[in-house]
């Protein structure tokens, strides 16, 4: 091997190493923000009462989630701007696997939205705060 082939996968080398330490770095920085105090923390013994009236949006999360930790946030923003119309809830997948599991939560973040206590929308992935809010009011 010569000389022509070493730089250059040492540059490259370099590139992947400094924009993995970015993305370290920015997720260690993402701050579990406080949650809402419009925000419903549900657990198995509550989650059907709480969303058998009205529409619930249930954010369903994990502490070791990275995607979750950036929805996290935002279902905050929608607790605040929708929280007195609607149920914004957050159900950790963890402590509570039955609710987790009778409604087939295979990966994470899940959003479902409820009306009445049926499953009206599911959301897989991080969703920005106007989809979440255009789903609730939709069905208000």
């Amino acid at each position: 091997m010569n000389l022509y082939f070493w730089i250059p996968m040492g540059i490259l080398m370099v590139v992947f190493l400094f924009a993995f330490y970015k993305r370290y770095k920015m997720i260690k920085e993402i701050k579990n923000t406080p949650d809402s105090d419009k925000l419903k923390i549900l657990r198995d013994s509550n989650f059907k009462n709480t969303i058998s009236k009205g529409v619930s949006l249930v954010d369903f999360w994990a502490e070791w989630c990275t995607p979750c930790k950036i929805q996290g946030p935002i279902i905050n923003e929608v607790a605040e701007t929708i929280g007195d119309e609607a149920n914004i809830c957050k159900l950790d997948v963890d402590t509570y696997k039955k609710t987790a599991s009778q409604y087939g939560i295979r990966s994470i973040p899940t959003i479902l939205i409820f009306k009445d206590g049926e499953l009206a929308k599911k959301f897989t992935g991080v969703k920005n705060k106007g989809v979440l809010i255009k789903a609730v009011k939709d069905l208000l």
